[in-house]
Formats: C-alpha cells, structure tokens, sequence
C-alpha cells in the first residue's frame, strides 16, 4: 500500500500525473491519492505564498485593501477566481458533458462560499460579534475549494481512462459535525477495498484539531502523513515538480543542480524551516514513528529513484548536501540600552507580538542590548509588527532592513575550515555577509547578505562547496 501526496504544479499537468503517477510502472490500485490545489490557486484564495499580496481571505481578513492601498472587494476577487477554475476546467475537459458538470460543481461551492462570507460580514457589523473570532474558519472554508476542486476533477478524469477511481471529499462540506482527524480519515478511507477502487483523496481535511491553526498551508501534509500511518501504507511518497537538489536548477542551472539521493528528517526540518518544504517536521512525526519510508518523486522524471529521507541517515563522510535560501526577508532589529538582564522579558513581549500576527520568524539572534528577528512577510505585516513593539516597549528603537538568507546543509558538516572556506568564497565574490550562524550540531550555516547578491551568492557556494565532488546521478544514490 502507498499512499502518495502530488503538489499543486504537479497536479495542473493532469497527463504526467496520468503517466507518470497512476500507471507508472503499471498497477493504478493499491494506493491513496493525496491531492494539492492546483497550481497558484491557493495563493488566490488567500494570499501569495512568495509576496504576501492578498487574496480572497487577506482582502474579507484586512477590508478589502491590497498591499499597494487600491481597492478590491473580497467578492469581485472570490469571482474573478471562479471564472480562473472555469477557464482552467475548459482545458482540462475535452468533452462537453464532463465540462459543464466541472463548471456547475466548482460554481456552487463558490456561490454557496461568498453567500455565507456576506452573511458573516453582515453578522460582525454589529457590535456582539467580533470578525476576528471567525477569521480562522474563513481561511479554512476558503483553502478547501482548491482542494475540492482538483480532486473532483482528477476523479472524473481518470474514471473517463476505465479507472475505478472515487471521489473522498474530506473539507467537511456541509457536515453536520466536526470530528477527530483520526476518525474522519477511518470513516472515510478504512472500510475500502484499495485492490478495487483508487482513492482521490482532498489534501484539506476539515476536523477538531483545525489544521490551518498549526500548519496553515502545510495542512495536506498532515493529512497525507495521517492516512498513511492510519492505513498502514507500506510507503509515503510526495510527488514534486522538481528532484529535492543540491540548489535551485533555475539558479545554478540544470547541469550543476545535482538531486539528493538520501538525507534525513533533520535537514528536512532545516529545508521546511526556509519555504522549501519536504514535508511539515509535524507531519514527518507520524510517518517517523511508525517506520514509514519517506520518497520525495520528480513527477516529471519518473524513472529517477528520487529521494528517500530517514530519521537515522547520516552522511558516510563529512561534506555539504545543499546550498538554499530565502529571499526578500525582513530584518526587525529591537535595541534598548536598557534590555541587560531583562531579555527575557523582551523576547516573551516579542513572542506574543509575532505569534498574534502570525509572523513567520525564521531565525533570531541576540546580544546584552539588541535582538534581532529575520521574517518572511509583507511590508505591510513588518510595518504592523515594527508598530505594536514600539507601543508594548516604549524605550526600544525599533529598525527595519530588507535581507535574503542563503543556507549550506549537510547531514554532517563537521569540516575543520568549511566556515572559513564559505567566507572566503563570498569575499572573493565581492559579498558582504551582514550576519552570519553556526551551531554546534553543524548541519547548517547560515549566511545573511543584500537582497542583490543573493542569486550570487547561492552560485558561488554551489561552486565552491558542491560542484567541485562531481557526484553525478544523485549525491548518495540509493
């Protein structure tokens, strides 16, 4: 049994999902299939996932205001998306039958959405009840159309192929109750005969634990990761559109990337902790504890092993695996000649700040009278953030800076010099590190530099740390 994950670019290709996932090598059955959105979907029922510009949840959530301060409605948004699905099922669908029941059943759930997001809004105009006590269920109700409409989709695409595939529709569509994870993935999945039928299953899943809370857009790996320790799959795959490499191909170009053959869940934490997810270490959790294999897929490339993560993998000798980043990140720096002896204090006032406007803090450093957060967020979140510290520690002088962060990784970079060796390649690159970080585990070091030399930077610690082992099909094949 495999139960397998396929992302959201991945899904907008339905024929290399077709051939390269359901029929290959042969067998479609004895699998689940845990389904993304299509490609940029989400990103307009919320917000983009790169650049913060709001979507459908960030223009009900913040008044109907963009980022840039022009004007529009949440409601000509959550249309303007729906004809986006339509079109898109326009090109899916070559029969015109198939298309008109996409279209109808993507058109009601949107209709049925923007009905009840104008009666809550109508609701919270007066004064008993508070829009910001709803917003979560909002993002929820929203990410679920992506979802449904995908698998929908893919359901009647394969069924029209002579597969016997059915439709499990876990968003909690007008359930009358909200269960456990658990118990909505048994009542739903357990009792099915996987030699007979192919599960099309939604990466969101609507239930008590409310997902979105603890992952947000992370949610269908925990979804994925449940189905497969609750039906005891044999192995958990992710189909991606690209091999997990030692860099990004469209930085360091086709030939130098090289695909990761073997690592572990710890250099997954560290690739999740930059946007580059694997999978949520929340997630990995479930699949680590019951001995589940782990496969990250290039669904493009389906004759490449790809790569297998495991919680004991280490390295057969020291060296760097991958060299990663972040760009534009936001450098908040809080300093107050009067914090000696009192950090800990700002750090539980800077805490309760970020966690509230749910900032994605990727790192912090600190010294007697200075800490310094690196986020991934808009300006317009940065600005909120750089306001509420000002008002909740009134002697601190509060200073915003645009950063980008790259990253080398490896499951043992015990390498006496590497640090210095790292260093010298960006001087010699003309790069000023602004910061810079090492642990003691060192798996990871961390460089901070200008937005502008970032693309530079990632080339020449590719060069310089990786490209010079020449490792060939995959860096530890397995």
């Amino acid at each position: 049994m495999s139960v397998e994950k396929i992302g959201g670019t991945s899904m907008s290709d339905y024929q290399a999902v077709r051939d390269n996932i359901v029929f290959y090598p042969q067998n479609p059955y004895r699998r689940i299939l845990v389904v993304s959105a299509y490609g940029g979907m989400t990103n307009d029922l919320l917000e983009h996932k790169k650049t913060g510009q709001p979507g459908v949840y960030g223009l009900f959530a913040y008044n109907d205001e963009s980022d840039d301060g022009t004007e529009h409605s949440w409601r000509e948004a959550l249309r303007d998306l729906s004809a986006k699905m339509q079109q898109f099922n326009e090109e899916l669908f070559d029969e015109d039958d198939m298309k008109a029941a996409a279209n109808r059943f993507i058109s009601e759930r949107i209709e049925h959405t923007e009905n009840l997001l104008m009666h809550l809004q109508n609701l919270c105009h007066h004064g008993h009840f508070s829009l910001e006590d709803h917003l979560l269920t909002v993002r929820e109700l929203l990410a679920s159309i992506g979802e449904a409409h995908s698998a929908w989709n893919l359901t009647q695409l394969l069924k029209s192929e002579g597969i016997n595939a059915i439709w499990i529709d876990l968003t909690g569509w007008q359930d009358d109750e909200k269960l456990p994870l658990d118990e909505v993935i048994h009542n739903k999945l357990c009792h099915l005969n996987y030699d007979e039928v192919l599960p099309i299953v939604t990466g969101y899943a609507h239930c008590e634990e409310n997902l979105m809370n603890t992952f947000d857009r992370g949610y269908s790996e925990m979804t994925f990761s449940r189905i497969a320790v609750l039906c005891q799959a044999t192995q958990a795959v992710i189909h991606k559109e690209y091999h997990l490499s030692s860099a990004d191909p469209r930085l360091v170009g086709e030939e130098q990337a090289v695909p990761i053959g073997k690592t572990n869940y710890d250099i997954a934490d560290q690739l999740a902790n930059l946007g580059m997810e694997a999978i949520h270490p929340k997630a990995a959790k479930g699949l680590r504890q019951a001995q589940i294999p782990l496969l990250i897929k290039n669904t493009f490339e389906p004759e490449h092993h790809g790569t297998i993560i495991r919680e004991d993998y280490v390295s057969e000798f020291p060296q760097v695996e991958i060299i990663a980043g972040r760009q534009n990140l936001i450098a908040v720096e809080v300093f107050d000649a009067e914090m000696m002896g009192q950090q800990t204090d700002y750090e539980q006032a800077i805490w309760e700040i970020t966690k509230r406007l749910r900032c994605q803090v990727l790192t912090k450093d600190f010294n007697a009278n200075t800490i310094t957060l690196y986020l991934q967020a808009s300006l317009r979140k940065a600005k909120r953030l750089a306001g509420q510290l000002e008002v909740r520690l009134p002697t601190a002088k509060i200073s915003t800076s645009k950063v980008s962060l790259v990253s080398a990784m490896g499951s043992d970079m015990r390498i006496k010099g590497l640090l210095a060796q790292a260093v010298q390649t960006l001087f010699e690159a003309g790069i000023n590190i602004q910061a810079l970080h090492q642990n003691l585990r060192q798996v990871e070091m961390q460089f901070f530099v200008k937005e502008q030399d970032y693309e530079r930077a990632v080339k020449r610690l590719h060069a310089s740390l990786i490209e010079v082992h020449n490792h060939g099909k995959a860096i530890w094949e397995h």
